[in-house]
């Protein structure tokens, strides 16, 4: 196992909800649902000490507390140009080969050509803070890119958004840091996100569904229009339906990454999910939330007849 050869690298089988402090919201999620059989993915995380290792080792830990501590987030000028700074420092230095090889050889033995590279701060989605959003993500990505992009999730941290909402939350001398998870690409043909308490009405017993063609980043990010259902949890009934017609997908390409593609005639009026699909989810999304104890925001991806779980978070907005 490649854990046992490198104390800053675990999979997901072997983390739990009890290590969001090392793997962040997301990598402790994935390993506390891997353990309840719910169909994620597999894959593992590279934990947030590794990141502390690579600043101390790269001499930027004392360059980044100073930045940090001293920053006036009020001056965007200033704010902008510290964020290029610090995002510039982690790009141009070298992860130690050691570490390269633990990561390397993890991927190898998940034994996909793609997976996707997730952020994961360790403080996310707690009381005081919500970094879901905040930080990136690299679908599809190689082998060859692995390593570069474990750097610009890193580098993430300290984007001049990242980096304003931390001042305008008092987090600038917080302990905040973040760990990278590295999953099994799915080549979804649907996918979408999943609220197990409706957002906006708040009612404990409505969730809402929202499915597009191809990966669930176009949904996420606002880039289509999804279509989408409230569903009643006590008796399972379709209560409402909203139809969207999509007219490309954002899809896995051949080289690695993802592109947008036209969808095929006929395709973009088609519904996402028929009715029997869409209850199999809501009954997976009762599960992980009775599983929980909160209400969930549930990222989710299917191809073919399986369903896949890609991320789990506490839906943060809620005054319930």
């Amino acid at each position: 196992m490649a854990n046992k050869m490198d104390p800053s690298i675990r999979f997901f089988r072997e983390l739990s909800a009890r290590d969001v402090a090392i793997a962040g919201g997301k990598g402790a999620n994935l390993g506390e649902l891997m353990r309840k059989s719910v169909p994620v993915p597999d894959g593992f995380v590279i934990l947030a000490s590794c990141f502390g290792d690579f600043l101390r080792q790269s001499h930027l830990d004392e360059i980044f507390k100073t930045n940090l501590t001293t920053l006036n987030g009020e001056d965007v000028k200033v704010l902008e140009s510290v964020s290029a700074m610090l995002i510039s420092r982690i790009m141009e230095s070298s992860i130690t080969e050691e570490m390269q090889t633990h990561i390397l050889r993890s991927f190898d033995q998940l034994g996909s050509r793609l997976v996707a590279v997730r952020s994961s701060a360790t403080a996310e989605d707690g009381s005081d803070s919500a970094w879901a959003g905040q930080l990136d993500t690299y679908l599809g990505t190689t082998r060859e890119k692995l390593v570069t992009n474990v750097k610009r999730c890193w580098a993430s941290l300290f984007t001049s958004r990242a980096l304003a909402y931390r001042y305008q939350n008092h987090l600038m001398e917080s302990d905040i840091t973040v760990a990278v998870v590295i999953q099994l690409m799915v080549a979804s043909e649907v996918s979408g996100v999943a609220f197990s308490v409706h957002p906006v009405t708040q009612d404990p017993d409505q969730m809402i569904i929202e499915a597009g063609f191809g990966l669930g980043e176009a949904v996420v990010s606002g880039t289509i229009t999804p279509d989408s259902w409230i569903i009643r949890k006590s008796d399972r009934k379709i209560l409402e339906t909203y139809h969207s017609e999509q007219e490309k997908g954002y899809f896995l390409n051949e080289q690695g990454g993802s592109e947008w593609t036209d969808l095929p005639a006929g395709q973009s009026a088609k519904a996402k999910l028929n009715p029997e699909e869409i209850l199999e989810l809501a009954d997976l999304v009762i599960h992980i939330e009775a599983y929980f104890h909160f209400p969930c925001d549930i990222e989710w991806a299917r191809k073919g007849k399986n369903w896949f779980i890609l991320q789990c978070r506490p839906i943060t907005t809620l005054g319930i």
